[in-house]
Formats: C-alpha cells, structure tokens, sequence
C-alpha cells in the first residue's frame, strides 16, 4: 500500500492553534504546548501505522483517535489521511458534532 500524506482541515488546524494559544497563555510558557505538539505528532505516527484500528464514530467514515484530554477525529482516503478535528475532550461534544458536519 501506498503511503498515506497527512491533511490537516482549516477547522483542524484553527482548533490546534487555538488550544496551543490557550495553554501558552494559561501556563505563561511554551512547555506543555510543546509536549502537546510532540503527543500529536507521534499519534499521527501510529494513526498512520494502522489507521482502521482507532474506533468508528457515529458520523460517517470518521474515526477518533484519542490521547488523554485530546483526540483527532479523522478520514481516510486511498493515499491520504484527513484530520477533521483536533479536539479538547473536556469540551460540549455537540459542537464537535456541528464540525465534523462541517468537514464532510
């Protein structure tokens, strides 16, 4: 099999950024932000290693990935991988309903 290129949504990558933002702000330091990243990062790696392992989720083709108070929902496609979300857990999960909507 080919291998699968990682494609991040506008509504992924915003989500990312603003849950980057806070922490930074929250902490007054780049530290966690940086763990988060690198946490990411590496659940990409092993979404990407088997990517039908992760559970369904009641919305269509969309799998979650989860990594403590984070998860990354997800598609797949022949050759690429589409992270629809990047979610904080602790979040009203209607509204995550209301974006994955959005990306389909």
């Amino acid at each position: 099999m080919a291998k699968r290129i990682v494609v991040w949504t506008e509504t992924a990558v915003r989500q990312r950024r603003e849950i980057l933002k806070y922490w930074t702000k929250r902490n007054k330091s780049t530290i966690y932000a940086e763990k988060l990243i690198k946490v990411t990062a590496n659940q990409i790696r092993i979404i990407l290693s088997q990517p039908e392992s992760f559970k369904l989720t009641t919305y269509p083709e969309t799998r979650e990935s989860a990594m403590g108070h984070f998860s990354i929902y997800y598609k797949l496609t022949k050759d690429k991988l589409i992270i629809t979300a990047f979610w904080d857990n602790r979040q009203d999960p209607k509204t995550l309903l209301e974006i994955i909507r959005k990306n389909s």
